[in-house]
Protein backbone atom coordinates (compact mmCIF):
# COMPACT_ATOMS: atom_id res chain seq x y z
CA UNK A 1 0.00 0.00 0.00
CA UNK A 2 1.06 3.88 -0.67
CA UNK A 3 1.24 6.65 2.01
CA UNK A 4 -1.86 7.48 0.48
CA UNK A 5 -3.87 4.16 0.74
CA UNK A 6 -2.58 3.54 4.38
CA UNK A 7 -3.84 6.78 6.09
CA UNK A 8 -7.02 6.15 4.38
CA UNK A 9 -6.99 2.81 5.86
CA UNK A 10 -6.21 4.34 8.81
CA UNK A 11 -8.58 6.77 9.24
CA UNK A 12 -11.60 4.71 8.48
CA UNK A 13 -10.88 2.33 11.10
CA UNK A 14 -10.81 5.05 13.35
CA UNK A 15 -14.08 6.16 12.10
CA UNK A 16 -15.43 2.80 12.41
CA UNK A 17 -14.09 2.30 16.78
CA UNK A 18 -16.08 5.87 16.90
CA UNK A 19 -19.03 5.35 15.29
CA UNK A 20 -19.11 1.86 17.93
CA UNK A 21 -18.37 3.86 20.79
CA UNK A 22 -21.51 6.74 20.21
CA UNK A 23 -23.72 2.86 19.77
CA UNK A 24 -23.19 2.23 22.86
CA UNK A 25 -23.65 5.42 24.47
CA UNK A 26 -27.69 5.94 25.33
CA UNK A 27 -29.64 6.30 23.44
CA UNK A 28 -28.89 3.76 21.50
CA UNK A 29 -29.54 4.45 17.70
CA UNK A 30 -33.06 3.32 16.71
CA UNK A 31 -31.51 1.19 13.94
CA UNK A 32 -31.41 -1.89 17.10
CA UNK A 33 -34.72 -0.94 18.33
CA UNK A 34 -37.76 -4.20 17.17
CA UNK A 35 -39.74 -1.21 14.78
CA UNK A 36 -36.89 -1.57 12.41
CA UNK A 37 -36.41 -4.89 12.65
CA UNK A 38 -40.13 -5.59 12.26
CA UNK A 39 -39.22 -3.33 9.11
CA UNK A 40 -37.08 -5.45 7.19
CA UNK A 41 -39.18 -8.24 8.40
CA UNK A 42 -41.90 -7.54 6.28
CA UNK A 43 -42.25 -10.27 3.85
CA UNK A 44 -41.98 -7.76 0.37
CA UNK A 45 -38.83 -6.12 1.61
CA UNK A 46 -37.42 -9.86 2.32
CA UNK A 47 -38.65 -11.21 -0.94
CA UNK A 48 -36.96 -8.59 -3.39
CA UNK A 49 -33.80 -8.73 -1.11
CA UNK A 50 -33.21 -12.19 -1.91
CA UNK A 51 -34.18 -12.19 -5.32
CA UNK A 52 -31.38 -8.64 -5.60
CA UNK A 53 -28.55 -10.24 -3.19
CA UNK A 54 -28.55 -14.02 -5.02
CA UNK A 55 -28.42 -12.32 -8.13
CA UNK A 56 -25.59 -9.95 -7.21
CA UNK A 57 -23.68 -12.86 -6.16
CA UNK A 58 -24.51 -14.96 -8.73
CA UNK A 59 -23.60 -12.54 -11.84
CA UNK A 60 -20.18 -12.20 -10.16
CA UNK A 61 -18.30 -14.85 -12.35
CA UNK A 62 -20.02 -13.54 -15.41
CA UNK A 63 -18.82 -10.01 -14.63
CA UNK A 64 -16.04 -7.79 -16.44
CA UNK A 65 -14.46 -6.81 -12.90
CA UNK A 66 -12.40 -8.95 -10.99
CA UNK A 67 -12.47 -7.14 -7.53
CA UNK A 68 -16.33 -8.73 -8.03
CA UNK A 69 -16.85 -12.20 -6.48
CA UNK A 70 -19.64 -13.69 -5.19
CA UNK A 71 -18.29 -13.08 -1.34
CA UNK A 72 -18.07 -9.60 -1.72
CA UNK A 73 -21.33 -9.10 -3.74
CA UNK A 74 -23.08 -11.27 -0.76
CA UNK A 75 -21.45 -9.33 2.00
CA UNK A 76 -22.76 -5.68 0.38
CA UNK A 77 -25.94 -6.76 -0.50
CA UNK A 78 -26.74 -8.14 3.09
CA UNK A 79 -25.22 -5.05 4.85
CA UNK A 80 -26.84 -2.92 2.20
CA UNK A 81 -30.41 -4.38 3.05
CA UNK A 82 -29.72 -4.28 7.11
CA UNK A 83 -28.37 -1.12 6.81
CA UNK A 84 -29.67 1.46 4.06
CA UNK A 85 -33.35 1.71 4.74
CA UNK A 86 -32.24 3.71 8.23
CA UNK A 87 -28.74 5.37 7.29
CA UNK A 88 -30.46 7.40 4.42
CA UNK A 89 -33.85 7.74 6.14
CA UNK A 90 -32.07 9.05 9.32
CA UNK A 91 -29.46 11.41 7.13
CA UNK A 92 -33.27 12.71 5.85
CA UNK A 93 -34.20 13.24 9.04
CA UNK A 94 -30.79 15.04 10.23
CA UNK A 95 -31.43 17.61 7.47
CA UNK A 96 -34.81 18.05 8.93
CA UNK A 97 -33.54 18.58 11.97
CA UNK A 98 -35.60 15.64 13.85
CA UNK A 99 -32.67 13.65 14.93
CA UNK A 100 -28.72 15.00 15.82
CA UNK A 101 -25.61 14.32 15.03
CA UNK A 102 -24.56 10.82 16.66
CA UNK A 103 -27.27 9.46 14.37
CA UNK A 104 -26.04 11.27 11.70
CA UNK A 105 -22.04 10.02 12.58
CA UNK A 106 -23.51 6.21 12.88
CA UNK A 107 -25.60 6.59 9.30
CA UNK A 108 -22.59 7.76 7.72
CA UNK A 109 -20.18 5.08 9.30
CA UNK A 110 -22.85 2.33 8.07
CA UNK A 111 -23.11 3.28 4.30
CA UNK A 112 -19.43 4.28 4.15
CA UNK A 113 -18.95 0.23 5.57
CA UNK A 114 -21.38 -1.27 3.52
CA UNK A 115 -21.02 0.26 0.36
CA UNK A 116 -17.21 0.92 0.25
CA UNK A 117 -15.10 -0.17 3.49
CA UNK A 118 -16.11 -4.05 3.74
CA UNK A 119 -15.46 -4.59 0.05
CA UNK A 120 -11.68 -2.52 0.48
CA UNK A 121 -10.92 -4.40 3.58
CA UNK A 122 -12.02 -7.94 1.93
CA UNK A 123 -10.02 -7.03 -1.09
CA UNK A 124 -6.82 -6.29 0.96
CA UNK A 125 -7.21 -9.80 2.89
CA UNK A 126 -8.38 -11.40 -0.63
CA UNK A 127 -5.64 -9.73 -2.46
CA UNK A 128 -2.39 -8.39 -0.20
CA UNK A 129 -3.09 -4.74 -1.76
CA UNK A 130 -5.29 -2.13 -1.29
CA UNK A 131 -7.87 -2.30 -4.49
CA UNK A 132 -7.22 -0.01 -7.14
CA UNK A 133 -11.05 0.59 -7.49
CA UNK A 134 -11.57 1.98 -3.86
CA UNK A 135 -12.39 5.41 -5.02
CA UNK A 136 -14.61 4.30 -8.26
CA UNK A 137 -16.81 1.97 -6.01
CA UNK A 138 -17.39 4.26 -3.34
CA UNK A 139 -19.22 6.32 -5.84
CA UNK A 140 -21.07 3.32 -8.10
CA UNK A 141 -22.05 1.25 -4.45
CA UNK A 142 -23.15 4.51 -2.87
CA UNK A 143 -25.73 5.26 -5.62
CA UNK A 144 -26.79 1.54 -5.57
CA UNK A 145 -26.75 2.09 -1.80
CA UNK A 146 -29.00 5.73 -1.92
CA UNK A 147 -31.59 3.67 -4.04
CA UNK A 148 -31.81 0.56 -1.91
CA UNK A 149 -32.57 2.85 1.14
CA UNK A 150 -34.77 4.63 -0.46
CA UNK A 151 -36.34 1.50 -2.15
CA UNK A 152 -37.11 -0.29 0.90
CA UNK A 153 -39.06 2.24 2.76
CA UNK A 154 -41.63 2.45 -0.16
CA UNK A 155 -45.06 1.96 1.58
CA UNK A 156 -48.18 2.90 0.82
CA UNK A 157 -51.22 4.21 3.15
CA UNK A 158 -54.90 5.14 2.09
CA UNK A 159 -54.14 8.86 3.20
CA UNK A 160 -50.73 9.58 1.56
CA UNK A 161 -51.06 6.99 -1.25
CA UNK A 162 -47.29 5.77 -2.46
CA UNK A 163 -44.66 7.47 0.02
CA UNK A 164 -41.16 7.37 1.82
CA UNK A 165 -41.62 5.90 5.41
CA UNK A 166 -38.85 8.45 6.70
CA UNK A 167 -40.75 11.20 5.63
CA UNK A 168 -43.47 10.11 8.38
CA UNK A 169 -43.52 11.68 12.20
CA UNK A 170 -43.58 7.87 13.64
CA UNK A 171 -41.02 6.65 10.64
CA UNK A 172 -41.30 2.55 11.50
CA UNK A 173 -43.04 2.51 14.21
CA UNK A 174 -46.29 2.36 12.78
CA UNK A 175 -47.57 -0.89 11.68
CA UNK A 176 -47.83 -1.12 7.47
CA UNK A 177 -51.03 -2.81 6.03
CA UNK A 178 -49.58 -2.29 2.18
CA UNK A 179 -48.29 -5.09 0.33
CA UNK A 180 -45.91 -5.01 -2.31
CA UNK A 181 -48.87 -4.12 -5.47
CA UNK A 182 -49.65 -0.76 -3.67
CA UNK A 183 -46.02 0.86 -4.29
CA UNK A 184 -45.10 -1.74 -7.63
CA UNK A 185 -45.79 0.95 -10.29
CA UNK A 186 -43.13 3.34 -7.96
CA UNK A 187 -41.06 0.64 -7.22
CA UNK A 188 -40.33 0.25 -11.06
CA UNK A 189 -37.59 2.95 -11.56
CA UNK A 190 -35.66 1.70 -8.35
CA UNK A 191 -35.75 -1.47 -9.90
CA UNK A 192 -34.23 0.14 -13.54
CA UNK A 193 -31.81 2.40 -11.76
CA UNK A 194 -30.12 -0.39 -10.25
CA UNK A 195 -29.88 -2.74 -13.21
CA UNK A 196 -28.48 0.36 -15.62
CA UNK A 197 -25.63 -0.20 -13.02
CA UNK A 198 -25.38 -3.59 -13.08
CA UNK A 199 -25.79 -4.71 -16.23
CA UNK A 200 -23.15 -2.83 -18.01
CA UNK A 201 -20.35 -5.12 -16.07
CA UNK A 202 -22.22 -8.14 -17.01
CA UNK A 203 -21.61 -7.16 -20.87
CA UNK A 204 -18.02 -6.22 -20.47
CA UNK A 205 -17.45 -9.73 -18.76
CA UNK A 206 -19.47 -11.64 -21.92
CA UNK A 207 -17.43 -9.36 -24.49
Amino acid sequence: MNNVEKAYLFLWLLSILAALAVVFIPPRPSIFSKSYQRLLLVPWRMITFLIAGTSISMMAPYAGDPTWDRFDGALMAILTYLTAPWSVGTLYRVFKRKVGWRDAFVAINLWLLSAAWCYDAYLLWRDGEYPATWDINILASSCLYFAAGLFWNLSWAPARGAHLLFTEDTWFHTSEVASFRHIFWIAIPFIAFAAALLLPFLWGGWG
